[in-house]
């Protein structure tokens, strides 16, 4: 125990330079007096410094009466310092501050950020439209799953998720994009990443070469990239991705076929049914992205690929972030029968399965007709927000615009002196968010042009942002 008697022996020598204790008490409101808090106060003041080496602390009882505290707490905090190393207890003298302590610098402050998160440029790539109709019913229908929740919610389900939601999309698919599915294939996921990372570990291994389009949508290169595949572009040009120049020996190839991102073309039927063939004849997979089929401007969405092949070698991916919102986090993936086993196995290992409460709600917005309700709405907003960004591009005559009839993004080519990484930075300048089409290439020489969304944004906001940024170009 710290000895807190003053010294018998008049010759030795004892520092009193003590600091002015009272300063702890700031420090250390009623529920920090306690030992813990008190040990790690102590402490920090002799790592900082404030208490030099070698110092004598005060008396517990001193020290006890100055804080408000117990003398317990005290004679606890100086023992923990002492176990530690950090002081000694000389016996007839007191409790001392040990001769050699680590010294630590003070943290810098943290950086202080807005309690509100900042919002993306607009233009920017991957925002959903937040429809405040539709929020108010989806807060409802959650609302009615917590008021009385079912026993799904209290029990770990199927890996594929629930039953009915499984139904509702599957039925979604059939009439909406002609795909061939049942409940019993639909894997319910976080989103179309994991439905990418989900078929790479279980119809692919290591070493494995894909083929990818070329340009490509960034995040699905990294999943592949990541999980140790080889990677052979597919060039794209106004009818697709072209089949016939497929690299030997490929395993699977990654496809946008309904809206290629990031060009925007459509893969017309001739290639579309090479592709099958082709996937037929090598035993390789198709892994079709539907992303945004959904925003068609002019006519019916396209049917997608999978309801053409009989073959069984089509893998379908989809997403509910794009036309609801990203914080959902949930998507589909239509599994082919030989990796479904597989693929229940690997998702019950690594998250279980899809969060039921939110399964439930999106189940009844399908099931009840909101979902195709907000169709329509996001549709004219978007198509809005479209006409919005090229009516200000369009005041610069040396930007290239084509206006897409379908997705939530367009591309935009720039004059030959400008570079698009360049370009990137005039547009950020003037308040408008883009990407450089060449940081999507893969293997083929990189074409040059912007990607700008009008997805999430204000029309007004991106012919604002657009017109600043044409005004730029047009210097070039």
């Amino acid at each position: 125990m710290p000895l807190d008697r003053k010294s018998t022996n008049p010759a030795r020598k004892i520092q009193t330079n003590l600091p002015d204790w009272s300063s702890l008490i700031p420090v250390l409101p009623e529920a920090g007096k306690r030992t813990p808090a008190l040990y790690r106060e102590l402490r920090r003041l002799i790592e900082a410094g404030d208490i030099a080496a070698g110092s004598k602390l005060p008396p517990s009882r001193d020290l006890a009466q100055r804080l408000g505290t117990s003398r317990g707490s005290v004679i606890a905090a100086f023992e923990t310092l002492i176990a530690e190393g950090y002081a000694v207890a000389r016996t007839g003298a007191g409790t001392f501050v040990a001769d050699r302590v680590p010294t630590v610098r003070p943290a810098a402050p943290p950086e202080t950020k807005s309690a509100d998160p900042k919002m993306p440029l607009p233009g920017t790539l991957g925002v959903a439209m937040a429809d405040a109709r539709t929020l108010k019913i989806f807060r409802t229908l959650l609302s009615r799953h917590l008021a009385r929740p079912g026993p799904e919610h209290f029990y770990y389900g199927d890996p594929r998720g629930g039953e009915a939601l499984r139904q509702a999309v599957a039925a979604y698919l059939r009439q909406a994009r002609g795909v061939r599915c049942e409940a019993r294939s639909i894997v319910i996921t976080t989103g179309t990443q994991q439905g990418i990372d989900l078929v790479i570990r279980t119809a692919l291994a290591a070493g494995d070469r894909v083929m990818i389009e070329d340009p490509c949508y960034p995040s699905a290169r990294a999943a592949f990239a990541g999980n140790g595949l080889a990677l052979s572009g597919l060039a794209v040009d106004a009818e697709g991705a072209d089949i016939a120049l497929a690299t030997p020996g490929a395993r699977a190839v990654y496809v946008t076929p309904s809206h290629q991102f990031p060009l925007g073309v459509t893969m017309n039927m001739r290639r579309r049914l090479a592709l099958i063939d082709w996937a037929r004849e090598t035993g390789g997979w198709i892994i079709e992205d539907d992303y945004d089929s959904e925003f068609r401007y002019a006519g019916p969405p396209l049917a997608a690929m999978q309801g053409m092949d009989d073959s069984g070698r089509v893998i379908y991916l989809g997403t509910f972030s794009k036309v609801l919102f990203p914080g959902l986090r949930l998507g589909y993936a239509v599994i082919p029968d030989p990796l479904l086993d597989t693929i229940m196995a690997l998702r019950s290992r690594s998250d279980r399965n899809p969060p039921t409460l939110a399964e439930a709600a999106l189940t009844d917005l399908l099931r009840e007709g909101h979902f195709a309700a907000h169709l329509r709405r996001a549709r004219r907003q978007a198509q809005a927000a479209r006409d919005a960004l090229v009516e200000g591009l369009s005041a610069a005559e040396n930007l290239s615009v084509a206006v897409p009839d379908q997705g939530l993004h367009l591309v935009a080519g720039l004059p030959a002196s400008l570079v698009d990484t360049d370009a990137v930075d005039m547009a950020r300048t003037a308040g408008l968010g883009v990407r450089a089409l060449s940081s999507m290439a893969v293997t083929n020489p990189p074409k040059q042009g912007l990607v700008i969304g009008f997805s999430g944004f204000a029309p007004a906001a991106l012919q604002a942002a657009a017109t600043r940024f044409a005004a730029a170009v047009s210097k070039y």
